[in-house]
């Protein structure tokens, strides 16, 4: 493994600005599994053999003050976290880049210059070290895989900086994007977004976007979508649809959370529900204090629910300080309130960072009895088998 550090290339405090960023190892104390020694012996032999796919998350670092992250993303450079990669055990993560923090050249979000900058800064920075690569095909999977290597599957939480011209998937596409939100919060040319009091669906125009979606290979995510506009989708796809980070709204009453009949209709796709652990999201009645049995509790019953077959895992999960981000950025995120009251954390215990997430769920996995055959599905076998339906 190389000692190769993000924008390495370049010579810091001249050709950019220099951040004190969060640590890639031990800003939080590790979860304790409670694994016995032949269970922390199977989970890690299940890591190594398999396929490990995230279905979303953010790996890159941020400032150490998330109060410095406005004026890092300004530089439309974040620093992709390749040793905390390397130790993750994962073999592919579904990279969302900056998303709704992405103000590189103004004060909103979603602007198409600055997700171009975004996109192609980061594949200019990971052109110059041979760790991680750019998952771009299942032969790239594949790759990754047998030559334990990381891979990074450039994506967007929503389409909106497509504006009205549908022709910019296809550019996105070209420059390395495999995977498209339909809306965020708020609502777009395409659809409806979670913060709408008025849920208008999918649109005309999202409809023709969903068919182009699906001639060009892209993986179309609802997670941030009204739930009309995610029945609509589910509905006009002709390949699977993913909801790539969130929950069960039966087991945490609130609009970031799905209902049982869009899990149903994504699953009915043949796509794949990936559980989020962004802080105070996946919460659980009976785990109300956020950690990662919360987030099992929604995976327990998304299984019971449409199957294990379209059940993954999808973290949302960063090197820094996720709760102060959200403070930082509560304007822009605009996160859906309501639901019942809970006890607010400093982080989600298990599920803090994409360095230790998947060591995590796998012991859980194992430790709650599911079969070998299951723990692979739900690591990245049902993500590869829903992107043999995208990519074909």
């Amino acid at each position: 493994m190389s000692e190769y550090r993000s924008y390495g290339y370049l010579t810091p405090g001249a050709d950019l600005p220099v951040f004190d960023l969060a640590p890639e190892f031990g800003r939080v104390p590790p979860y304790s599994g409670e694994l016995t020694e032949a269970e922390a012996t199977r989970a890690s032999r299940l890591l190594r053999d398999n396929i490990v796919i995230s279905l979303h998350d953010h790996p890159v670092r941020f400032p150490s003050d998330m109060r410095h992250t406005p004026e890092y993303n300004r530089t439309g450079r974040q620093h992709t976290a390749f040793a905390g990669l390397m130790a993750s055990e994962m073999t592919v993560v579904f990279d969302n880049m900056m998303d709704g923090t992405a103000c590189v050249t103004g004060n909103a979000p979603w602007r198409w210059l600055d997700i171009i900058t975004d996109l192609g800064m980061r594949q200019a920075d990971i052109a110059h070290q041979d760790d991680v690569i750019v998952i771009r095909t299942m032969a790239d999977i594949d790759h990754a895989h047998r030559s334990g290597k990381v891979g990074l599957l450039f994506g967007l939480e929503a389409a909106t900086p497509i504006e009205n011209e549908i022709d910019r998937l296809d550019v996105l596409y070209g420059l390395g994007l495999r995977q498209i939100g339909i809306a965020y919060s708020d609502a777009n040319t395409l659809g409806s977004g979670l913060n709408e009091t008025t849920d208008g669906g999918l649109t005309g125009f999202g409809r023709r976007a969903v068919t182009r979606m699906n001639k060009l290979g892209l993986a179309i995510d609802i997670s941030h979508s009204s739930d009309r506009t995610g029945l609509d989708v589910c509905a006009a796809s002709e390949r699977p649809v993913f909801m790539t980070h969130a929950g069960a709204r039966a087991i945490w009453d609130t609009p970031r959370m799905k209902p049982d009949d869009v899990l149903r209709a994504v699953a009915g796709t043949g796509g794949v529900i990936g559980m989020s652990a962004a802080p105070h999201t996946t919460l659980s009645h009976d785990h109300p204090r956020h950690d990662i049995l919360s987030v099992m509790d929604h995976f327990r019953y998304c299984v019971d629910l449409v199957g294990i077959e379209h059940v993954a895992f999808g973290p949302d999960t960063l090197y820094g300080d996720h709760v102060g981000l959200h403070t930082v950025f509560g304007h822009l995120l605009k996160r859906p309130g309501g639901g019942p009251s809970y006890e607010k954390v400093e982080y989600v215990d298990g599920l803090e960072n994409p360095t230790e997430n998947f060591g995590n769920i796998c012991g859980r996995l194992v430790r709650e009895g599911l079969s070998d055959k299951e723990i692979a599905a739900v690591l990245g076998g049902n993500i590869r088998h829903a992107l043999d339906g995208i990519w074909a």
